[in-house]
């Protein structure tokens, strides 16, 4: 959620941005498909479910196949319950109701590194490859 937040300061308060790096990140919303999903799971994590909601709707989206995928999903289980319950419910309703940002990236002349990796589930490439249009004075980087 960096980069979130970073464009959302961007947004706020530009004058006190000196230079910023978009990476693995999403200036888009989230569509209404989505915001819906996320009332049932913040439901369920207050119930005392965030294993569950863990383990079957949030690490199936986070990473592609590959090497060291399971050891990654583990450290994020692990996270998440040390993490516990409160930060699951503040992220989700923050991601839920976070702002579109194409407008305040379109407004960026300076140049700022854009970066993600090829094979990216939950940031694809190709909203990073919108970031670039928004803002076509800065470098994309596409790690395969």
């Amino acid at each position: 959620m960096g980069c979130i937040m970073a464009m959302e300061v961007l947004r706020q308060a530009p004058e006190r941005v000196d230079g910023f790096a978009l990476m693995d990140t999403n200036p888009l919303a989230e569509t209404a498909e989505v915001q819906a999903r996320r009332v049932p799971q913040i439901e369920a994590v207050q119930a005392g479910d965030l294993r569950r909601v863990m383990r079957d709707e949030r690490k199936p989206t986070y990473l592609a196949d590959g090497p060291g995928r399971q050891a990654i999903l583990d450290l994020c289980m692990e996270m998440a319950e040390e993490l516990g319950t409160g930060v699951f419910v503040r992220r989700s309703r923050a991601l839920r109701d976070r702002p579109d940002q194409t407008e305040t990236l379109r407004a960026v002349h300076g140049p700022a590194p854009i970066l993600c990796g090829r094979h990216e589930v939950p940031c694809p490439a190709s909203r990073h490859e919108l970031m670039h249009e928004l803002m076509p004075g800065c470098r994309l980087a596409i790690v395969e």
